[in-house]
């Protein structure tokens, strides 16, 4: 299944009218809306899910009380949150190993990668608790794509690599033919 993420940057931007939009124009897919909630997570939780997206990221540095929040209020819409390991250690991962259910998305950030040449391909990923799908974000280039295949992760969120290129259309098919490539592993 195609998910469209609308970005934060997005989201700051126009608010939870760029969500609704979204979900209006795309009613069959899955929509992410990266929040990036460090806390108040009732209040933004429900914003994300009211305005139609099926999942939502809570940031991995945030107390664990708002990252149960987060968890408590996409159960009540029957959505998902997304922990967001940007910046963060083992250490902080082996303490959120308590949660299930949910997806942990592995992120470069942007400035890590446009001012410090971090990237995805060199991140050193975790393997998620049982229950958890696992997602990475942050320059996903369509170069990476056999080997994140091979890793098994479950979600890959491409934003540039498709909305910069000259072609976009042509780029997001590109991506989908590589990804479904012997049947794909994307999961429905």
């Amino acid at each position: 299944m195609d998910c469209i993420e609308v970005g934060t940057s997005l989201i700051k931007e126009f608010g939870m009218a760029s969500v609704r939009a979204i979900r209006e124009a795309c009613p069959n897919h899955l929509i992410i809306a990266d929040m990036k909630t460090m806390d108040n997570a009732t209040y933004e939780m429900g914003l994300c899910f009211q305005a139609g997206a099926n999942l939502a990221t809570v940031m991995a540095a945030a107390p664990m009380p708002t990252i149960m929040a987060c968890k408590i209020v996409a159960d009540q819409y029957e959505g998902r949150i997304a922990i967001d390991l940007l910046a963060t250690d083992p250490a902080r991962w082996r303490e959120l190993q308590v949660i299930r259910n949910v997806v942990w998305c592995f992120r470069v950030g942007k400035d890590e990668r446009e001012l410090a040449g971090k990237s995805v391909a060199t991140w050193e990923m975790a393997s998620a608790p049982e229950g958890c799908e696992v997602a990475v974000a942050g320059g996903v280039t369509l170069g990476m794509v056999p080997s994140l295949r091979a890793s098994g992760v479950d979600i890959v969120v491409i934003g540039s690599a498709i909305v910069k290129a000259p072609d976009p259309v042509a780029a997001a098919k590109a991506f989908r033919d590589a990804i479904d490539v012997d049947g794909g592993y994307v999961k429905p």
